[in-house]
């Protein structure tokens, strides 16, 4: 995308926009400068964002390891192609980084950013906040995004409530809460260990959520639904988290293979 410069407040509202039930918002994440310039190159990208997996990756971490400070660094040079490019950028946040909460919305706004994902799992107990508490996390971020002159924030809460061990409508549940606190859109994340989210809980979701609705697109799992089918279930957007970093490394690795083997022309 490119033309004139838009206001960041611009920016958010233009990716909350793009947030509509049946016609999802398709982000293909990214981790660093590289990355963001290959995906903002292509004509179909309306925004940016990027997935702290890859970016823990990238900064040779587990991704529990991820430090506010590592987080920020690669998220300035994202910014930057961003700003260029004229696209929004949202930030896989995590689960706020406890206590530096609002210190890292403000860095992150700074940087550019109009959107987070802020996750319900606490990494320094390892369990779920209550409800009321991650309500409250939605509603702390949105102050400072106002205060920050970014009034239309855009929050997409993830729910780890799958994966601690709760059912499906302990997780719509969560997700309705949060979109009450402010949250535009609602991540139910059902981990890798699980096998993904079944056809029958996203169209379970998607319903009781009216569309506002994050889902991963499996692009490695054979019968996982594809754009189309979610598009027709009427989730408001799909992302593919560390996958693209994953192929890439692989890429890398095979290329690597082939030069040191004497293969390459």
């Amino acid at each position: 995308m490119s033309g004139q410069p838009s206001t960041q407040n611009d920016l958010a509202l233009q990716l909350r926009s793009l947030h509509r039930p049946g016609i999802p918002l398709i982000l293909t994440n990214i981790w660093d400068a590289i990355s963001a310039r290959a995906i903002a190159s292509l004509p179909r990208t309306r925004a940016l964002a990027t997935a702290s997996y890859a970016i823990a990756a990238a900064a040779g971490l587990d991704d529990v390891e991820l430090d506010l400070a590592t987080n920020l660094h690669a998220i300035k040079g994202v910014a930057r192609v961003a700003k260029a490019t004229n696209l929004p950028l949202t930030v896989d946040f995590m689960d706020g980084f406890g206590d530096k909460l609002e210190e890292g919305v403000k860095e992150v706004i700074k940087l550019g950013a109009v959107g987070i994902n802020l996750e319900d799992f606490e990494r320094e107990t390892n369990g779920l906040y209550s409800v009321g508490e991650a309500q409250e996390r939605v509603r702390r971020v949105l102050r400072v995004a106002a205060e920050e002159g970014v009034p239309d924030f855009v929050v997409n809460a993830r729910t780890d409530a799958l994966i601690g061990g709760q059912d499906i409508d302990e997780a719509i549940s969560r997700g309705k809460a949060y979109l009450e606190a402010g949250a535009a859109n609602v991540f139910i994340w059902s981990g890798r260990e699980r096998g993904g989210t079944s056809r029958e809980e996203v169209e379970k979701a998607s319903k009781a959520l009216g569309g506002r609705l994050n889902v991963i697109l499996l692009r490695a799992v054979p019968g996982g639904l594809t754009v189309k089918e979610l598009s027709e279930i009427g989730v408001a957007r799909i992302s593919v988290g560390p996958q693209l970093m994953l192929k890439t490394a692989k890429g890398v690795e095979e290329e690597a293979r082939s030069i040191l083997d004497g293969e390459a022309v």
